[in-house]
């Protein structure tokens, strides 16, 4: 353990001291100012430039710089969708492999790897050639990677900018991060690789003869490239099938620390980014603070969990660590709890063991970090403009704490903002949880499920939330290679990634046009520890409210199985017969209906002890009455309408009120008073 917990705090050290410095240098490449090398990254961008016929120089609005942004992926996923379909009659496929066999695996790859994703339902040596891997599957590593971070950067510059209106220019963000951030650290990162055993060829794959006398072929490629930006770029998806945990992409506790080092770098360095370019470091440091220590949080519960492993293969008198199914003898617990936290705590998705051999807590942690929004430091670019959605929630709630309008930097967050905000952080955990319902009810989506019961739940539910997370990695016991699946979590990663990029654009344009007022005696410092916890608080509260019930059907359910197994509820003996004859779903129900017979019973009685303190005599008139009030809001008839439907379900009297004090008694201009005439007949 002690080695373990040298290796986690190094692990941060490391990670921390190199942020510091990529996001020093960020700053300048996203300021668009001149970085080391500046003749040859301004030659090689220029060339790119002529071709997309684009003036770097010129500033875009928000709908503008979306547009760009939303036209270049559908290209890009367009351009990998038909090299999949046509691999076969092109070059470089030396094990003469076929198209990818069906449509709907080609779209699903397609969106997976635009997306940022790289969901993988198949085995990428025995499905794509050299070629497509990397055409198809590097280039949009690079490129996917690029616009998380170029979204990233116009969220700063809406929150830093006054009275502009404009974000940058989108081509010079993607093509100056790909050309001046990405390549450059991916050429170090494959040198070191290949110098640790990752292979790097375009050799044909090999068949050798084992020990045993049997025929095996071993598959070949360039791997160590694919491999460096495959981390650095948050994306994920391995070469090879078995991802991070094969030998030829992961071979030594080297190559293995590298790797986690490169999915954080650059996630971390943009929180330095943020706080030189809004000119207060602060800010940025509250924020990584927050990411900090739901991080640290996430890895202690998944080492404790996997390290107490499994108390019925200690019984059978093995020593040493006793939860190692899933996961690579040369990593161990600890490498392979901190690479597992590491990749999901980032919307990455490579692996270097199985995260459905998990514990159910250890699992559980993996599935959270996903459903929070790939927040807890998070992919590159994504991880930034996810939490600075939080962000806004958290400011939004302590306005209403103190009573005052949210400020952020200095600019108010008005309504527009927040249901912008509301949009990005609901739609994505909507789409967990109805198309993971939708899977549980349909034939299609159980026939995947290879454990039913709890466990193939959470199958689904890590499957949904990998998705929509943009992060890719699997329980690998789901079958997802199906129409289904491939279709059905194509529309995931696609909603999970532009459901949020377009609200956070358009937030962006909307902070960018606004005046910054200086901090005044009443201003809540968001650049304080306080604001830190309060932000990793809300994080945390948002995802037990909003997946806490389908986690308790879940991995939860999968957690408290294990200790009934263990004897922990039942002595050994009995906990086999108590799970076949008592833990049954009519059983469960009928404990559910007590449970509520039981509440009912003691609401009746403080009620009963009630009026006779205050010698009310019964029967108590209890009634819902369910009440409203009207104004001249523009969103005072949603109000009203969803108050009428609230009191149609209750069975109860409804109320509309409309209150005119001496000081305002009629609304402002004709509009106003047009509008508030037409709320009070829908309230009629």
């Amino acid at each position: 353990m002690e080695k373990d917990l040298v290796l986690f705090v190094l692990f941060i050290a490391v990670l921390l001291l190199c942020s510091w410095l990529l996001g020093k240098y960020m700053t300048r490449v996203f300021n668009y100012e001149k970085t080391w090398g500046e003749k040859v990254f301004a030659s090689l961008e220029n060339v790119f430039y002529k071709i997309a016929k684009v003036d770097p120089r010129e500033e875009m609005s928000w709908k503008e710089y979306c547009l760009n942004l939303l036209i270049f992926n559908a290209l890009g996923m367009l351009s990998l969708f038909m090299l999949q379909l046509t691999q076969a009659f092109l070059p470089l496929n030396p094990e003469q492999l076929p198209n990818v066999e069906t449509w709907h695996l080609a779209f699903n790859t397609a969106a997976s790897f635009m997306t940022n994703t790289n969901w993988q339902a198949y085995s990428g040596e025995a499905t794509l050639s050299y070629l497509t891997q990397m055409l198809g599957m590097t280039v949009q590593n690079f490129l996917s990677a690029a616009t998380g971070a170029a979204v990233a950067v116009a969220l700063i510059r809406g929150l830093v900018r006054k009275n502009a209106g404009q974000l940058g220019n989108f081509w010079a963000d993607i093509i100056r991060c790909t050309t001046r951030v990405l390549l450059p650290i991916c050429i170090v990162a494959t040198f070191m690789l290949v110098s640790q055993g990752v292979i790097q060829n375009l050799d044909p794959y090999v068949d050798v003869q084992t020990v045993e006398g049997a025929r095996q072929t071993i598959a070949m490629g360039p791997v160590a490239s694919q491999e460096a930006i495959k981390e650095l770029g948050t994306n994920g998806g391995g070469f090879f099938n078995a991802n991070s945990s094969h030998p030829f992409e992961n071979p030594t506790p080297l190559t293995n620390f590298l790797e986690m080092f490169l999915i954080l770098v650059i996630p971390t360095g943009l929180l330095f980014t943020f706080g030189e370019m809004c000119k207060d470091k602060k800010q940025g440091y509250a924020v990584l603070t927050a990411m900090l220590l739901l991080f640290i949080l996430m890895l202690g519960v998944c080492y404790a969990s996997e390290k107490y492993g499994n108390p019925i293969v200690a019984a059978q008198g093995i020593s040493g660590d006793t939860a190692m199914e899933g996961k690579e003898v040369r990593f161990g617990i600890g490498s392979s709890a901190l690479f597992a936290t590491t990749t999901t705590a980032a919307s990455c998705g490579a692996v270097n063991s199985m995260h459905d051999s998990y514990t159910g807590l250890g699992g559980l942690v993996l599935m959270l970090q996903m459903m929070l929004g790939e927040v807890v430091l998070g992919g590159v670019g994504a991880g930034f403009y996810g939490m600075m959605l939080y962000v806004f929630i958290t400011v939004f709630i302590v306005g209403l704490m103190v009573g005052r309008t949210p400020e952020y930097l200095g600019k108010k967050i008005e309504a527009k903002e927040i249901v912008l905000t509301i949009a990005g952080l609901l739609i994505p955990a909507a789409t967990i949880l109805s198309m993971s319902a939708l899977s549980c009810l349909t034939e299609a989506g159980q026939a995947g499920i290879s454990n039913p019961g709890p466990h193939g739940l959470s199958e689904i539910l890590y499957g949904f939330a990998s998705g929509v997370g943009n992060n890719g990695s699997a329980f690998a016991g789901l079958g997802a290679n199906s129409q289904w699946y491939n279709v059905l979590i194509g529309l995931a990663m696609l909603i999970g990634r532009f459901a949020v990029i377009v609200p956070v654009l358009a937030i962006a344009g909307n902070m960018a046009a606004k005046k910054a007022a200086p901090s005044g005696a009443g201003t809540f410092n968001t650049g304080s520890v306080l604001f830190a916890m309060l932000l990793a608080g809300v994080v945390l509260i948002v995802g037990a409210l909003t997946f806490l019930p389908a986690l308790a059907l879940g991995p939860i359910v999968d957690q408290l199985l294990q200790r009934l197994k263990e004897g922990k509820v039942y002595r050994p003996q009995q906990a086999e017969q108590a799970l076949r004859d008592f833990f049954r779903q009519g059983n469960i129900s009928a404990l559910r209906e007590l449970a509520l017979r039981f509440t009912a019973r003691h609401v009746d009685q403080d009620m009963l002890a009630y009026m006779r303190l205050h010698k009310i005599e019964g029967p108590w008139p209890a009634s819902g009455k369910v009440m409203v009030c009207v104004s001249a809001s523009p969103f005072s008839a949603q109000l009203i309408r969803a108050a009428q439907r609230l009191a149609q379900g209750l069975r109860a009297e409804f109320l509309a009120v409309h209150i005119e004090t001496p000081e305002r008694r009629f609304p402002n201009g004709d509009q106003e008073r047009e509008r508030l005439w037409r709320n009070l007949n829908l309230a009629k």
